[in-house]
């Protein structure tokens, strides 16, 4: 059974930063490219970074520079490391493999 569990979200202010978490279980975690989308409000679902099985990473153009997607495959877990936060980057961050995806956390960055 595949399961992606998130987490550290939160609230923080502009300019703040914020580390996300994303633990893999059911799939060997180390063989598969893995994603970061979130939700923002008005714009539906939008993809934020991926990293493949070679660790070769891509990023939305709006957070190049700002966040850095990384994977320890000894602890079957999924990073992003959020700086610089904007309010443009509220809004529900998941993880995904393939069709699975996890519940998300919530991500709100306001004065």
């Amino acid at each position: 059974q595949v399961q992606l569990v998130e987490s550290g979200g939160g609230l923080v202010q502009p300019g703040g930063s914020l580390r996300l978490s994303c633990v893999v279980s059911g799939f060997t975690f180390s063989r598969y490219a893995m994603s970061w989308v979130r939700q923002v409000p008005e714009k539906g679902l939008e993809w934020v970074s991926n990293i493949n099985a070679d660790n070769v990473a891509a990023y939305l153009d709006s957070v190049k520079g700002r966040f850095t997607i990384s994977r320890d495959n000894a602890k079957n877990t999924l990073y992003l490391q959020m700086n610089n936060l904007k309010p443009e980057d509220t809004g529900v961050y998941y993880c995904e493999s393939g069709s699975s995806r996890g519940q998300g956390t919530q991500v709100t960055v306001s004065s």
